[in-house]
């Protein structure tokens, strides 16, 4: 599998950005769900009690899955699970699989889940949305919700004028999806994708989250990514605005070249922390949410041993209390 195929399947950006903006994502793709959240109170992923029910994902296929606590406008507790399929190609079990995973919540938690699922494949074809058996004594008929990325395409002047963060989302994914083979056009397309937030005067925090996912999903053979990136550059000085700074441009390895000589061990250990960074950054923010400048100072100047280790700490940090902890403990 090309490098730009096994990216492009990854789900890190949709976990990422259903994390971030969740309530967007529900008021856009499910807005009748969504009219039945009471969004005032806080909603809560259950990514430990998903776990707990889902089998390990198929080889080769990639989902993007989150089991949510919301409350209702009544004062109801409902989970909600969100399936994000990212495979390009259709399932045959798919329907089932959805249905198990409802059944499986029910039988071990007692809660009943509503069950959506956001499809990104390119057949219009396959809109899987129930799974049923029909017996002379027994009989089961069970719905959930679908949307599909591929009808927006008929809607894009909606798009371009909507205020939610996930019209950018779904305009990302569709421009990846039509320059499979243009990559000089997709190049374009990206820039055009990001140069929009800019002229939509988003906050700092919306610009930087959405760039991430844009640059992860709109992959460039490194030639063009170096043209994209030049161009970036330049076009961000023309704005007086710096938001995006080569260490922020997380997600896989970029610009961790600069600055290294080649071949020499001292340059491949820079590379090597520049890279551990990054990294650790990226996982603390999901973790613990957006850090400030000082903490980000204080990782950035940890040794390469101290990183590992902090990549593994994190792992069980729920507050940022529990990052300062480790700094100061170690």
């Amino acid at each position: 599998m090309t490098e730009e195929l096994s990216r492009a399947d990854n789900d890190s950006p949709w976990k990422e950005i259903l994390e971030a903006y969740f309530p967007q994502a529900m008021q856009f793709f499910f807005p009748e769900t969504a009219a039945l959240i009471n969004w005032q109170r806080p909603h809560e992923f259950l990514d430990k009690e998903f776990q707990q029910i889902a089998r390990e994902a198929e080889v080769g296929r990639r989902y993007a899955d989150k089991l949510v606590k919301v409350w209702l406008l009544q004062g109801e507790e409902i989970w909600l699970l969100i399936h994000v399929e990212i495979q390009a190609t259709s399932e045959d079990n798919f329907a089932e699989r959805m249905f198990s995973y409802n059944l499986r919540i029910y039988d071990r938690f007692g809660k009943p889940a509503i069950s959506l699922a956001i499809l990104c494949d390119a057949d219009p074809t396959w809109r899987p949305n129930q799974y049923n058996y029909n017996y002379p004594n027994t009989r089961l008929n069970f719905e959930f919700g679908i949307v599909k990325l591929l009808d927006y395409q008929n809607h894009w002047a909606e798009l371009e004028t909507s205020d939610n963060v996930f019209a950018t989302v779904v305009m990302a994914h569709l421009k990846t999806q039509q320059t499979t083979k243009k990559l000089g056009v997709r190049k374009s397309e990206k820039f055009g994708l990001i140069r929009r937030l800019y002229e939509l005067g988003l906050p700092e925090k919306d610009i930087r989250n959405l760039y991430r996912f844009i640059d992860w999903v709109m992959i460039l053979p490194k030639a063009l990514e170096a043209e994209f990136w030049q161009e970036f550059k330049q076009f961000e000085q023309e704005q007086t605005v710096s938001y995006i700074t080569t260490g922020e441009r997380i997600g896989y390895e970029r610009g961790k070249e600069e600055g290294k000589q080649e071949g020499k061990q001292e340059g491949k250990q820079e590379g090597k922390q520049e890279q551990g960074q990054i990294l650790v950054l990226r996982l603390l923010q999901r973790r613990v949410g957006e850090l400030p400048q000082e903490l980000r100072g204080r990782i950035q100047i940890l040794s390469l041993e101290q990183l590992e280790a902090l990549g593994e700490a994190l792992l069980d940090f729920t507050t940022i209390e529990d990052l300062l902890n480790w700094l100061t403990a170690n």
